[in-house]
């Protein structure tokens, strides 16, 4: 069965299990139902759209694309929640990361700094050289100074330590990106953002 549906971060804790202390996510999980199902002959692709509703009533829409063969068990105003997950579950989460700002080479790519001798006085975390005499250009791709986060991130593997189906509450173990009550897309782990179904 595949499981895909919207939540929301609300904080990290420790979670102990077994007598070991985890890092652990808290997600506040919507309550969904289907709004639409978007099949190939149509849209030119097959998917589930999802109309999901917050603690505060707010409301988000999102497709997930789903394999063809599987688009036939889905139908409009099914709802979905969080008794569709179980422990021991393996997830993947997709959230918009933290965004830091402009931020140097070092800082954002891992440089070296320079040394502190050889002449060396100010440019201790400067890139250095930026390419060779030839071509008399900068090529593309090169790792320089830049605007840091705020991209699209998928978090795979994480495993479900609790579910808290009274207060919609589902604890993963790890991190997942973004901010707090930033909205987070969750689907187990065969299900790619693609719609393809991956044995893992």
């Amino acid at each position: 069965m595949i499981k895909f549906i919207l939540g929301k971060k609300l904080s990290m804790i420790t979670y102990f299990k077994d007598y070991k202390a985890l890092p652990a996510t808290v997600i506040s999980v919507m309550k969904c139902k289907i709004k639409n199902i978007l099949t190939e002959d149509k849209e030119g692709y097959n998917a589930i759209k999802l109309e999901c509703y917050d603690e505060r009533g707010k409301k988000y829409l999102k497709e997930f694309r789903i394999p063809k063969d599987l688009i036939g068990n889905f139908k409009v105003d099914d709802s979905i929640d969080i008794n569709i997950f179980e422990n021991s579950d393996k997830l993947s989460v997709t959230g918009i990361s933290k965004g830091k700002g402009f931020q140097g080479v070092v800082k954002r790519w891992g440089f070296r700094d320079a040394p502190r001798t050889h002449g060396q006085t100010t440019k201790y975390r400067h890139p250095g050289s930026i390419g060779p005499t030839t071509p008399q250009r900068v090529r593309k791709g090169l790792k320089m100074a830049g605007r840091m986060g705020n991209q699209r991130v998928v978090v795979k593997n994480l495993e479900v330590l609790d579910i808290d189906k009274e207060n919609n509450l589902l604890i993963v173990k790890g991190s997942v990106p973004g901010n707090r009550k930033s909205v987070l897309e969750i689907r187990n782990k065969e299900l790619t953002r693609k719609g393809k179904l991956v044995k893992k």
